[in-house]
């Protein structure tokens, strides 16, 4: 199999950086093709040898076929994903945060070129999300179903992306609409809960990569289901492999994580 060329958006963040350099670290399998950071950021990208620059489009035209993997914001995300549909080259999308209408707007890139999302690229925890569904329906309906998630204090959303996932996974086995029995935190008197509602609770502190946990609160019993991350090179290998899987994706869906696992 030929060497997968990849070209990191936001190559000087905490991501970026993580991801070029995993990438460089091993030349059988992946070629640091290109870098970009903001304008007036590029100065720390000379050193990666690569194309580098803070205009994607002029990046893209000296790296064809090129795997775009960008973490950085929903907007970001989803105007390069637009550059990237126009300019035939396959993407890696690990942003959290994105709207519905930006997800939608994801899935009309994708029309035109393969585009991978997902908002958390731990192969672990996408195995977890497969797992879930059997647990919920062998325990039944009189288990409570709660998430917590705990990020570092420079996440910028809440609750994150994965949280959400994992309630739309605990909803869909239960036959419900996530949106229709989620409940975001809580305070003041609001009653006695509900026993189709799924709480999700945001903790933010220190250098916490993200940790999430499931619990399911029974008559007499409890199980937590936890999923912890030590470092960021957990979801840049997943996403370095998902950029190996999707250039051999064809255009037509806005393909995921179960997918590729599949």
């Amino acid at each position: 199999m030929s060497v997968c060329d990849v070209v990191i958006m936001g190559a000087m963040g905490r991501m970026g950086a993580t991801l070029a350099r995993l990438a460089k670290a091993d030349p059988d399998n992946y070629r640091l093709a290109g870098a970009l950071e903001r304008s007036g950021c590029t100065d720390g990208l000379a050193g990666l040898e690569c194309a580098v620059g803070d205009d994607l489009a002029t990046v893209l035209a000296k790296c064809p076929g090129a795997v775009v993997i960008d973490f950085t914001a929903p907007q970001a995300s989803v105007a390069s994903a637009e550059i990237a549909a126009k300019a035939g080259n396959p993407m890696v999308v690990g942003t959290t945060g994105l709207s519905p209408e930006q997800t939608a707007a994801l899935a009309r890139s994708a029309e035109k070129t393969p585009i991978f999302f997902a908002p958390n690229m731990s192969v672990g925890l996408n195995v977890l999300l497969t797992v879930l569904p059997d647990l919920v329906r062998k325990l039944g309906p009189a288990y409570n179903l709660e998430i917590m998630e705990i990020h570092h204090n420079r996440k910028a959303d809440a609750p994150s992306g994965t949280a959400i996932k994992l309630g739309q996974c605990l909803a869909a086995a239960r036959g419900q609409d996530y949106d229709a029995v989620k409940r975001h935190s809580r305070d003041g008197i609001i009653g006695p809960r509900t026993p189709d509602e799924i709480g999700v609770a945001a903790l933010r502190g220190g250098d916490v990569v993200g940790d999430h946990t499931v619990y399911f609160f029974g008559p007499g019993e409890r199980i937590e289901v936890t999923h912890r991350v030590g470092n960021r090179e957990t979801f840049a290998q997943g996403a370095l492999r998902a950029a190996a899987w999707v250039r051999r994706q064809k255009p037509g869906k806005l393909y995921a994580m179960a997918d590729m696992l599949a």
